[in-house]
């Protein structure tokens, strides 16, 4: 069995350099690989196209990229948390290409798969639909929405063994699952990193081969992006 145990993630980000594409799990800030994230930042790696649900709030996961102008372009769904987001796409310093969410998680999905391209009915009759084929299925027309093309994708797990199956934990399954594989080279960044045989076969979402580098992360802070709470009697 292939060890795939990186040290830290400073180890872990090797090979990513400027120009690059990067898959990146999490939903809000639910899920996000925030070790690999803060080891970009001191990395100094610029001019990346991050394909990422969300761009994280202004101090912290993907917003702390932002904040360094290491983000050239985002592909994202949504992106309402941030405002230096905002600044810096209303101003034109960020390249900004949204995406339907179904559509995002499918083109992660596919990528992972190995299949090229696929119709959706979703962005049709929208600037989303531009430029691309339609086709009409059932009477219904479609888009042709090509599947993403990422150098690595960086993905957090809850645990992982050092063959690189992973298992998630409820929601931080989000878009970690169809991006685990959809990369050239993906990272996994784990809770709790255990021996192999430790883990159910039952209970795990993806099997190891998908994965290439795995290690464990520390201080996972796990914001919360809006508290809402009752007001106290």
């Amino acid at each position: 069995m292939i060890d795939k145990r990186v040290k830290n993630a400073k180890e872990a980000i090797e090979g990513i350099k400027d120009g690059m594409t990067l898959m990146l799990g999490g939903f809000g800030l639910c899920g996000i690989p925030e070790n690999s994230i803060n080891a970009l930042v001191e990395s100094d790696v610029k001019d990346l196209t991050c394909i990422s649900n969300n761009a994280g709030v202004d101090d912290f996961g993907l917003g702390l990229l932002l904040h360094k102008r290491q983000i050239k372009k985002m592909i994202s769904s949504y992106v309402g948390e941030n405002a230096e987001f905002e600044r810096q796409m209303l101003s034109g310093e960020l390249e900004v290409e949204l995406t339907p969410q179904g559509t995002l998680a499918e083109k992660c999905r596919a990528a992972q798969a190995g299949i090229p391209a696929f119709y959706t009915p979703a962005g049709f009759g929208t600037e989303v639909a531009e430029g691309k084929e339609v086709k009409d299925f059932k009477g219904k027309p479609h888009i042709l929405e090509y599947a993403y093309e990422a150098d690595f994708s960086i993905v957090k797990a809850w645990k992982g063994d050092h063959a690189g199956n992973l298992i998630f934990k409820g929601s931080a399954r989000n878009f970690n699952h169809p991006m685990a594989g959809a990369g050239k080279i993906t990272i996994a960044e784990v809770e709790e990193l255990v021996e192999p045989g430790e883990l159910n076969p039952n209970e795990i979402h993806i099997p190891g081969i998908m994965i290439q580098r795995i290690f464990q992360g520390e201080k996972f802070e796990k914001r919360i992006e809006q508290r809402t709470v009752r007001k106290r009697d």
